[in-house]
């Protein structure tokens, strides 16, 4: 290939190369378009949708403020009718808690009436007072501390009427207060009289009580019970002879207690004086021997006793040898018996 040939070659590839970059550019371009043109539809699209979002928010917004209201009116007005049921209650109770206080005290004026005139009467009369039925008692007890209250209001303002100062005069005043002063002393005296006699039969029934008691702790010592048995809160217990015999245990407290004494240390100490007493009568069965001579004198001689025989010397010997073969096997046969008492107390 020549030079001329080459450069053309060279010439034409390069032409091809910018007319390809043109076209490569010219498509990028148009596609760039297309997007930009989806973008924005796109983006119109999502601000339409936004602003029926925002539209729709609202109205929710408003729809909910106006049941809020509707509800705040509702509840005011159940508030209201609530308070005014209330006050209705009220003051029917009222009412009612009136007119019985007004019915109790007309038939309290009535009774005191009457007991007035009864008293009245019997003062004429000069009898005794009579007594209160049982059934009026018992219902008076059974009245709890307020109707108590109210009752002794009600019958104070029926008994002490009040004073009219107004129409007294100054010597009326005086005799008034006078009375009255007097009535004050007697009362406080009455009550002082009361209060004392009260304090000594508290006194008296502390000593019944405690000579009660030293009584009780009599019984129960006859009884072979504790001392405090009787005088506890409960009675005491019934003690059986045994947990497999129901009967009641009749045996005293000493004969109990000597239950509980003793034991292995007592029969051992009996049948130790048992067995002392036989080897002692064995022993005290044994014959005498009289001592043997020493240098041809008997020991414990008296002066002016007679000279001992040659045979009862040899009989006193054989009698001393046959003692003394006796007493060993008497020591062995007690320590043999010491040992097996020792194994057997082990």
């Amino acid at each position: 290939m020549s030079d001329d040939e080459y450069y053309e070659e060279e010439v034409t590839s390069n032409t091809s190369k910018k007319g390809d970059e043109a076209f490569a550019k010219a498509k990028h371009g148009a596609k760039k378009g297309e997007l930009d043109e989806q973008l924005r539809e796109y983006i119109n699209e999502w601000r339409s949708q936004r602003a029926k979002e925002e539209e729709e928010l609202k109205r929710m917004k408003e729809k909910q403020a106006k049941r809020k209201e509707i509800r705040a009116e509702q509840e005011k007005k159940l508030a209201q009718q609530k308070k005014e049921e209330e006050d209705k209650a009220r003051k029917e109770e009222n009412e009612k808690k009136a007119k019985e206080a007004e019915e109790k005290k007309k038939r309290l004026e009535e009774a005191e009436r009457k007991r007035q005139e009864m008293m009245a009467a019997q003062k004429e009369k000069g009898g005794k007072k009579q007594q209160a039925p049982a059934l009026d008692a018992r219902r008076e007890m059974s009245k709890t501390k307020e109707q108590v209250e109210e009752e002794m209001k009600i019958s104070l303002s029926i008994r002490i009427k009040p004073l009219d100062l107004d129409a007294m005069d100054s010597d009326e005043l005086k005799d008034k207060a006078a009375k009255l002063w007097e009535t004050i002393v007697t009362l406080e005296t009455d009550k002082y009289d009361y209060e004392q006699r009260r304090l000594a039969q508290d006194y008296e029934l502390k000593e019944l009580k405690e000579r009660q008691k030293v009584q009780l702790r009599q019984k129960a010592l006859k009884k072979g019970l504790d001392p405090e048995a009787f005088t506890g809160k409960h009675p005491p217990k019934i003690r059986m002879f045994s947990k497999y015999e129901r009967r009641t245990d009749t045996r005293t407290y000493g004969d109990r207690k000597k239950l509980y004494e003793g034991g292995w240390e007592v029969v051992r100490a009996e049948m130790l004086e048992a067995l002392w007493k036989d080897k002692y009568d064995e022993w005290a069965k044994r014959p005498k021997t009289r001592l043997p001579k020493w240098f041809g004198e008997r020991p414990g001689k008296k002066a002016g006793d007679p000279e001992t025989p040659e045979g009862e010397e040899e009989d006193a010997g054989a009698g001393d040898a046959g003692g003394e073969e006796d007493y060993e096997e008497e020591e062995e046969e007690e320590e043999e018996e010491e040992e097996e008492e020792e194994e057997e107390e082990e």
